[in-house]
């Protein structure tokens, strides 16, 4: 099976229904990983699973691996605070006729796709690229209850996938010199902004970020992934000009950098 026709099906409503044989894919993506290690540098984001060494990562290589384990680490986030949820009954069987919960098993069957495809991707478990899944820790310390407060569950929700577009848009130029990965990083991509279009409209949010607002009763802590996105100048051209700032901004996701998601993403992290 050719790999980016693999990729599609992550894009796929049915995704669930496939009966291709993905060991074949993850296996052609694992040599693709397997030749990048030759040049790759050591990325070090399961450093983060010490709390007390997180301060320590200022920046990390812009590599093609270093991209992949950048998005696994990620992926390894979500998929767990999805598998958790569904687990815990937070999701409510009755809320929108049973839809959101159906929504939801669907986020969590396309999460866990991308973390089996991306540690395929990096040469498997046993390779020395693959990063361990870190310590999560959804509650902060108690400050939250996404797993008991079905309103907390929605707000991380969004600001996951929220922090996933621009994440990926920000790893973009890691990948450039791979036309394939970078392919397959965009159809990733593509899939999360599909998420975090889903769970905005199911907070009563438009299915877009507007200027740097995190939106009506999400937490403090979480604005962090919304600086930044009132940019209205793209390539040169003002596109505040024609509809307003609001618009202009609403137009387009500004990429993260791999920082600045570290710092998100370590709230999470013991």
């Amino acid at each position: 099976m050719n790999i980016l026709k693999f990729i599609e099906t992550f894009t796929d409503d049915n995704l669930m229904k496939s009966t291709g044989s993905r060991r074949d894919s993850f296996s052609q993506f694992g040599n693709i990983g397997k030749n990048l290690a030759m040049a790759s540098i050591p990325f070090g984001l399961s450093a983060l699973a010490n709390k007390a060494m997180a301060a320590d990562i200022k920046a990390t290589p812009a590599t093609p691996i270093g991209a992949l384990q950048f998005a696994l680490t990620l992926e390894y986030l979500e998929n767990e605070f999805y598998a958790m949820a569904l687990d815990s009954g937070v999701i409510p069987a009755s809320e929108n006729g049973g839809r959101d919960r159906k929504v939801f098993q669907q986020i969590a069957a396309h999460e866990s796709d991308h973390v089996k495809f991306l540690i395929a991707g990096l040469g498997g478990t046993a390779s020395a690229n693959f990063v361990p899944k870190p310590t999560f820790d959804f509650t902060v310390g108690g400050a939250f209850n996404p797993f008991g407060d079905y309103p907390t569950f929605l707000a991380l929700a969004q600001a996951f996938e929220d922090t996933g577009v621009r994440a990926y848009k920000g790893q973009a130029a890691n990948l450039i010199t791979t036309p394939d990965l970078l392919t397959a990083a965009l159809q990733i991509h593509s899939v999360e902004a599909r998420h975090a279009s889903e769970v905005r409209r199911l907070r009563g949010l438009k299915g877009w970020i507007t200027n740097a607002e995190r939106g009506a009763g999400m937490p403090a802590a979480t604005q962090a992934v919304y600086d930044g996105e009132g940019v209205t100048m793209q390539a040169g051209y003002n596109t505040a000009s024609l509809f307003g700032a609001a618009a202009g901004s609403e137009a387009y996701d500004e990429p993260l950098t791999t920082q600045q998601v570290v710092d998100i993403a370590n709230i999470f992290i013991v």
